[in-house]
């Protein structure tokens, strides 16, 4: 176990980004998102965020590959691998684009994303607005970013239940050969039904296909891709028993825990706290702690753990790693505190 430093113990303060911050969090949020990302596109940012955010390559290995260091980015941000290259920039040793889906959609309506700022959080129903498998595949073919690439593939909001796993394996079938891991997304709030493919006969019935095809497709791309399964930070105790016996015996890969969350039990007196979504930020860090350490102490030690929810520090990040992940992502976090929280849960985590 690494022990904390108090050098990281806090949010990092980056004069230059808190300006930037200002001004966009003034606007839409999901404006100054789209207008964030494209502006870190425009040469020459990205050789800047380089310059001044990088740091020395922390080498560790999971999954059977070599990472640079052990923070990724989590999907959700760059939905559809528009903006690889530039975050790429920042620093992360692992981008996670998506969540995709067969066909484009628009997602719920707008508004859809709201901003708790006194609680570094944010409440999202985006509902996996995207343009596409194909549109990203085509992004995915063009990045140079050489930095480890997951990509997480979800269902059509219109695909009935029963034939969700007919889109799971469509995706898996596009993305494969470009993916260094494939994330199985079934934990979202914001797609009707989707959070029951984490039970059952339906987590059965999908993890038996996607490892059937996983097999085929090894064999037909002479490459190995390991399989993510994505989980919600809101199952029972007993829920996870059931889940994580069905992970271990379709010898899943690795398991993030865990997506956004339902409760609203942190942010009870906010004026958006009624707002359906997942909430994610800072609120979130005890509840994905204790569900990543509840997670760790059900598995065998075969399946890569990837921890997220609630990173506004370098501690943070490394306190999951201390409770059994081998690597981790970040969202939120970032939006609030910017590629400096980045550099500083590398630092951190070494």
């Amino acid at each position: 176990m690494t022990v904390e430093n108090p050098r990281f113990s806090s949010p990092p303060k980056d004069a230059l980004f808190a300006l930037g911050r200002a001004i966009l969090f003034e606007m839409d949020p999901e404006k100054a998102h789209d207008l964030a990302l494209g502006m870190m596109s425009h040469k020459p940012i990205p050789q800047l965020l380089r310059s001044r955010y990088s740091v020395e390559p922390s080498n560790t290995a999971v999954l059977g590959m070599h990472f640079e260091n052990k923070v990724g980015l989590a999907a959700g941000l760059d939905k559809n691998a528009d903006y690889i290259d530039a975050l790429g920039a920042i620093g992360f040793g692992h981008i996670e684009v998506g969540t995709v889906t067969p066909k484009p959609q628009l997602g719920n309506a707008k508004p859809r994303i709201f901003r708790l700022v006194q609680h570094q959080a944010l409440i999202n129903r985006l509902g996996f607005n995207n343009k596409g498998v194909e549109h990203l595949v085509s992004q995915v073919q063009q990045r140079q970013y050489r930095g480890k690439l997951g990509i997480n593939i979800g269902k059509n909001a219109i695909t009935p239940m029963e034939n969700a796993q007919d889109d799971y394996l469509y995706c898996l079938e596009r993305v494969y050969e470009h993916a260094d891991y494939i994330t199985i997304n079934i934990s979202s709030p914001n797609t009707q039904g989707l959070r029951d493919l984490q039970h059952g006969e339906y987590l059965k019935a999908l993890l038996d296909a996607l490892k059937s095809a996983q097999s085929r497709l090894a064999t037909t791309h002479g490459r190995y891709v390991p399989i993510a399964v994505k989980i919600a930070p809101d199952m029972s105790l007993e829920e996870l028993d059931e889940f994580c016996e069905q992970i271990i015996a379709f010898d899943i890969d690795a398991l993030i825990s865990g997506n956004t969350t339902n409760t609203r039990e942190p942010v009870s007196s906010h004026l958006y706290a009624r707002e359906t979504g997942g909430l994610s930020g800072k609120p979130l860090a005890t509840l994905a702690d204790e569900k990543l350490a509840a997670v760790k102490e059900r598995l065998t030690g075969k399946t890569a753990l990837i921890g997220v929810g609630g990173i506004t520090c370098g501690n943070d990040a490394l306190r999951k790693l201390n409770t059994g992940a081998d690597l981790v992502q970040l969202y939120t976090g970032f939006i609030y505190h910017g590629p400096a929280l980045v550099r500083d849960c590398i630092e951190a985590c070494r």
